[in-house]
């Protein structure tokens, strides 16, 4: 494997699936197996979730932000307990952490303890985002990988990687295999906030954007494979 330990952002939208919101559970069990593959193959894995699936707080206009980005919180924790229960099916070590303290559901995420999951094998699902609002999961999953010492941070979506138009609206946009943080942000490529990639520029994580829906392309990307668009730092 290339990548011993990698943390990997994991959209609302993914687990939707076809169905465009709330969570599809044919879709999660198959991203779960993807997944399952590559613990098995030794690579130390973490995870983020989003909550897009059930709820977008920039985008209510009628709510406090802080209140609406408190429940777009508590969208990414139900994403978590059903992905962590797609990995128990599958017979798969895995543990829920979150950044809102809440024990009847998930154990609070202190770094040491996740880290030590991490060395045992267990997969380890961060729900809350950075437990804090004003801050979006792509943010959180940059400060969990500085903080778990991630080798990359590795964004799942639904498109094979970076490109420097919506390739969705115009058919002559152009996907990029490397582009440096500072182009990123530069060209407003809508990748992840500026706030996520500038922490990854600083802890010099690289991060990969590929289409998780094309069966076994996860795996290439821990082996190593030209798969998707990575940024780093110079080309």
């Amino acid at each position: 494997m290339k990548y011993k330990r990698v943390l990997l952002k994991l959209s609302g939208e993914v687990l939707a699936g076809d169905k465009g919101h709330g969570i599809d559970f044919d879709c999660v069990l198959e991203l779960a197996k993807e997944i399952k593959e590559c613990n098995e193959l030794g690579c130390e894995i973490g995870i983020v979730v989003g909550g897009g699936n059930f709820w977008r707080g920039k985008s209510n206009e009628y709510m406090d932000r802080a209140t609406s980005d408190y429940i777009g919180m508590l969208g990414t924790v139900m994403n978590a307990l059903a992905l962590g229960d797609a990995f128990k099916q599958l017979d798969v070590p895995v543990r829920v952490q979150t950044g809102v303290e809440m024990r009847q559901i998930a154990e609070f995420y202190i770094k040491d303890r996740a880290i030590r999951h991490l060395e045992k094998g267990r997969i380890v699902i961060f729900g809350c985002g950075t437990g804090s609002p004003f801050f979006s999961t792509d943010t959180a999953s940059s400060l969990r990988a500085a903080e778990v010492n991630a080798d990359i941070l590795i964004k799942a979506t639904k498109v094979d990687g970076i490109y420097n138009k919506d390739p969705k609206k115009h058919d002559d946009a152009v996907k990029y295999d490397k582009i440096t943080y500072i182009d990123v942000l530069n060209q407003k490529l809508n990748v992840m906030d500026s706030t996520a990639i500038s922490l990854c520029m600083e802890e010099k994580i690289p991060v990969l954007v590929f289409n998780i829906l094309e069966k076994g392309n996860l795996v290439k990307v821990i082996q190593g494979e030209d798969i998707g668009t990575l940024v780093e730092e110079q080309l």
